[in-house]
């Protein structure tokens, strides 16, 4: 059910940012992050792409996953990703970024029903410099929350590991990576150990007036399983629309994958429906 109303979302956002009105960029403009002259827009879809950018947002990320499991059913995973920056002095920022993902899992093995509910949290903490030069980076502890609400769902470990990324912007190229790894240390003693490393390159390329083109596959290895079935390795891209509703920016996107590499049950393919609610100061 959520995938379906997110869906509605993003089609409602798309339509709604082919209207044709002038938005109230005021709050934009006032907080800095566009310099007069600049497209409005194309500058704030930039810093909506930025994982470090020191401004407030809400992110809603669904990812629908279709041929899961031994059933080769939909899976589908919401994640809220709510993203505060807190300012240390004059020189750093650190971006707190919490992820909440809501799942509805088919059925996994016989006498299975689908389990609804939320799976386990992580929460990660970028320091990053409040000016940055030409590559713009940040660096962090990334903790593992084992808040699933059935063991179906989740880990039943806690977990914890460094984070980092880094990117740069080359005109209307915005490209960078993103990468994290996650060890247990306490939970469950029978569940099987979290060794988990996450790589999430991103490229975007911004047309004026808030359009873009992204690719931002999630790439990940389960250290603990056989090599055959260690790596999941997706392959694909979208395209979105930055723009306003009076004075409220919305980002939305849509990206399709394919995943060339992945586990046996792992989904062979996913579409991923994004929309970000930014929140100047």
């Amino acid at each position: 059910m959520a995938n379906r109303w997110l869906c509605v979302l993003v089609l409602l956002s798309f339509a709604l940012c082919s209207l044709a009105f002038s938005p109230d960029t005021s709050a934009v403009e006032a907080d800095g992050i566009v310099e007069p002259g600049e497209d409005v827009e194309e500058e704030l879809a930039k810093t909506a792409q930025n994982p470090v950018a020191n401004i407030i947002s809400l992110p809603f990320q669904n990812n629908t996953n279709f041929n899961f499991g031994p059933r080769e059913e939909t899976q589908n995973i919401l994640n809220i990703q709510p993203v505060v920056p807190f300012s240390l002095g004059a020189d750093w920022n650190v971006i707190t970024r919490t992820i909440v993902p809501a799942i509805s899992q088919p059925p996994l093995g016989a006498g299975d029903d689908r389990e609804n509910g939320l799976g386990d949290m992580t929460f990660t903490a970028f320091l990053s410099p409040a000016a940055p030069g030409r590559l713009i980076w940040g660096a962090g502890p990334v903790l593992l929350l084992p808040s699933a609400t059935d063991d179906k769902l989740g880990t039943e470990k806690w977990g914890a590991g460094p984070s980092a990324v880094a990117l740069t912007v080359r005109g209307p190229w915005l490209f960078g990576v993103l990468a994290s790894h996650i060890w247990s240390f306490a939970g469950n003693g029978s569940r099987d150990d979290v060794n988990q490393t996450l790589i999430q390159p991103f490229i975007n390329y911004n047309f004026p007036g808030g359009w873009f083109l992204t690719s931002s596959p999630v790439i990940t290895a389960n250290w603990e399983s056989d090599s055959d079935q260690r790596w999941t390795v997706p392959i694909g891209g979208g395209a979105g629309k930055l723009f306003f509703i009076g004075r409220q920016p919305v980002n939305a996107s849509v990206q399709g994958f394919y995943n060339v590499e992945r586990p046996d049950f792992q989904a062979d393919w996913s579409l991923r429906l994004s929309l970000q609610f930014l929140f100047p100061r």
